[in-house]
């Protein structure tokens, strides 16, 4: 069964992509809110679908489309002996002040989730390079 949101009038198209935030202060006494907050804040999603069901949108101030959406996997790292594709993994920005290492956006920076459960899809056959000497894996999960 797909996922389905709530997307404006100009991001409501096959192949948007787009980082689901969560719901605003106005979307809680909206009558479609059950609809449109179900998805994971701080996951990327993309429009696989657009259907021609439109509804008032109080956020957007304009009519929103009802989307079809399916998560996109991202690149992440992950401690070494965690990395095996089909598992489930706890991912979580790391305190990290190495602002010059490699994979610090994707193991400290502020894209990266506080914490959420991932999915890994694809392992990076090389260790991923760590400034202050974790063993680490760079994978692609959704």
């Amino acid at each position: 069964m797909p996922e389905i949101t709530l997307l404006g009038i100009a991001e409501a198209r096959e192949g948007f992509e787009f980082v689901y935030q969560g719901g605003a202060p106005v979307c809680r006494t909206c009558p479609f809110r059950h609809a449109c907050l179900t998805l994971d804040p701080g996951r990327r999603y993309a429009v696989t679908k657009v259907r021609d069901v439109t509804h008032p949108c109080a956020l957007q101030e304009t009519d929103a489309h009802v989307v079809e959406v399916k998560p996109v996997a991202r690149s992440l790292v992950v401690e070494a002996r965690s990395g095996i594709v089909g598992s489930q993994v706890d991912v979580g920005r790391y305190p990290c002040r190495r602002l010059d290492c490699p994979n610090w956006r994707i193991c400290a920076g502020p894209d990266v989730p506080a914490k959420q459960r991932f999915r890994i899809e694809r392992i990076d056959p090389e260790p991923a390079e760590c400034r202050i000497g974790r063993t680490l894996k760079r994978v692609d999960a959704v």
